[in-house]
């Protein structure tokens, strides 16, 4: 199935879900502070997914779950993400999301960040009000581990020794984990045993690291038109991703010269980026990303095994296959 069927497919199933969820993310803001709100908008309303809040509710009805929480709940994953967008654009001075140019090109930094502040803690103000101390555990220990993913890739920024582990351990904590807090928060939302909760937990852990190495890739395979954002963005910002840590463990001397000579230069050019994108095609850093994302979502799927076949089942399996086959 291709892509453009595949998302059409989905789109269909969760119209319902998704609706409901853009709803409640701007009801949960419409009481606050008019700057914060604005601010918070200009990313939030720009067109995002809703993936992690749409995993939280889709986690939750595989379960079982009847009560009428989990669509206001699933807002504080969306808020969770949004305030890191913020938070990284302002410290890595990123120019345009989903786009947009940034909010720090639109507001002052200071007032960004505090919007990213105040997202975080709304988050965790609807958590609260769950009543599960548990619940609450797991999504604070959500904002902890993507905090420390957050200083570990600062800490490593523009260091060409970065190791594959270490570029896993930053998308476990940047991105998996998140995906993971939704999927586990829905389980136990649900009341659900501990083996749905676990199985649900497999599945986001594998499924947020496929979903982080295709979004890597999408800097060296898609224009700006339908990434959202300017093609090397991550080079320029001195992040290494796997296509290029593969690649320069495995090019020849002269080569990794080469690669080195554009990577530490962010003012590189169109034609020089194509270059460099060859070159990793060469030593299949590309090919070979797209290899660990699509085993990552096999085991993702293969966690899914725990249920039953449902409708609701068919639908995360879906999420999966579309998260390789996706081009923005």
């Amino acid at each position: 199935m291709s892509e453009v069927d595949l998302k059409r497919r989905i789109l269909t199933e969760v119209q319902e879900e998704l609706t409901a969820i853009e709803a409640a993310i701007e009801a949960n803001l419409t009481p606050h502070a008019d700057l914060a709100r604005e601010i918070a908008g200009h990313l939030l309303f720009a067109g995002g997914k809703r993936l992690r809040p749409l995993l939280m509710v889709l986690g939750s009805r595989l379960c079982g779950y009847q009560g009428g929480y989990d669509v206001t709940f699933s807002t504080i994953f969306e808020y969770i993400h949004a305030a890191t967008l913020l938070h990284d654009d302002v410290i890595d001075g990123g120019t345009l999301r989903r786009g947009r140019p940034t909010a720090h090109r639109i507001w002052e930094p200071p007032a960004v960040v505090l919007t990213g502040d105040f997202l975080l803690a709304r988050a965790l103000s609807i958590a609260a009000r769950a009543g599960r101390l548990r619940i609450l555990e797991v999504v604070a220990g959500v904002t902890e581990e993507m905090a420390q993913g957050e200083i570990l890739q600062l800490q490593r920024k523009g260091h060409l020794d970065l190791t594959r582990d270490e570029y896993l351990r930053i998308i476990r904590c940047k991105t998996a984990v998140l995906f993971e807090g939704a999927c586990r928060v829905s389980a136990l939302l649900a009341d659900a045993p501990a083996g749905a909760e676990e199985a649900l937990s497999r599945y986001g852990h594998h499924l947020g690291l496929a979903f982080q190495m295709a979004d890597d890739l999408l800097d060296y395979t898609e224009d700006s038109t339908a990434l959202g954002k300017v093609p090397g963005a991550d080079l320029r910002e001195g992040k290494l991703t796997l296509p290029v840590i593969q690649a320069l463990a495995r090019a020849s001397e002269a080569d990794r010269q080469k690669m080195v000579e554009i990577i530490t230069r962010a003012d590189f050019s169109t034609e020089t980026f194509k270059g460099l994108v060859s070159l990793l095609h060469r030593y299949d850093g590309i090919e070979d990303t797209r290899r660990q994302a699509a085993m990552e979502v096999s085991q993702a799927k293969a966690a899914l095994g725990f249920f039953p076949d449902s409708r609701v089942r068919g639908i995360l399996m879906d999420i999966a296959d579309f998260t390789l086959s996706r081009t923005s």
